[in-house]
Formats: structure tokens, sequence, C-alpha cells
């Protein structure tokens, strides 16, 4: 199973700190190239792969960390999904009802991302919290998907 992260703001760093404190690989990508945001990759761990979007989008799980706006620009990057599913975790903040034609945003997206499984997450908490280590108080916090 091959992950990959689209977006590497604070929410995609979050989420790639998370995957680090597992030891599991995960490419990141973004529009821009690697190299102006390998630093920050390696910072977090060496299973953070910075990669080019291309390859990215080769994932079989892609978490979509980019502002809703840029979702379609993502999409065009595979004339098909189909097999691939993808966690969004954008927000349509500030997008009016009618821009999403009275939809919601997810199906928005959905239909941008020809043939893949759909799947929201993460776009709840802010990135300081995802950030943090799970165990919380002799717990751990739980984020369901």
């Amino acid at each position: 199973m091959h992950y990959a992260i689209i977006g590497f703001g604070p929410i995609g760093q979050a989420l790639a700190k998370a995957f680090a404190r597992k030891g599991i690989e995960v490419s990141v990508a973004t529009t821009r190239e690697p190299e102006s945001f390998a630093a920050a990759a390696a910072a977090i761990g060496p299973e953070i792969l910075p990669t080019k979007l291309a390859q990215a989008v080769k994932a079989d799980i892609v978490f979509l960390v980019v502002r809703f706006e840029s979702h379609r620009d993502v999409a065009q990057a595979l004339p098909s999904w189909k097999g691939k599913i993808i966690i969004d975790v954008s927000n349509a903040y500030g997008v009016s009802p009618e821009e999403l034609g009275g939809l919601p945003s997810s199906m928005v997206v959905a239909q941008a991302f020809t043939d893949a499984r759909l799947v929201r997450g993460f776009n709840h908490l802010v990135a300081a919290v995802l950030s943090q280590d799970p165990a919380v108080h002799g717990g751990r916090r739980v984020v369901v998907v």
C-alpha cells in the first residue's frame, strides 16, 4: 500500500508527522518542485518522501490537503482515479452554496476525481491538534474516518 499527501501546508505536515510517528513512508507533493519543501520533509523524518505531483497521484491512497479551489487542478493530474481512495481533507470555507451548485462540498470533490472512492476526514481538526502525539492524559486521541 502506498500513501501520498498532496498539499504540504500546516495540515499536510501534521498528517506527515502522524505517518512518521508510526514509521510509515508517505510521499508528499505540491504544485512546486520537491526541492522547495525537501528540508521541511526531512525535518519531519526519513519516512516523508518529497516527490512531484505526477508521481504522488500514483499512490493507492491520496490525502487531498489543498485549498478547496485547487482540488480540480489535482484531479486533472490523472485521466481516471479508478481504484484509488481519496481522503478529502479540504474545506469549502468561504465558498458560496451557489458555487457548489447546491451540493455538499464532498460531492463536488468526488465529481472531480472520476471513479475514485472518496472519504472525508481530518478536516475538523486544526493543524496544532493533528501535530500532537495522540497520547493524551493516559488515553489516546482517535480520529475516525
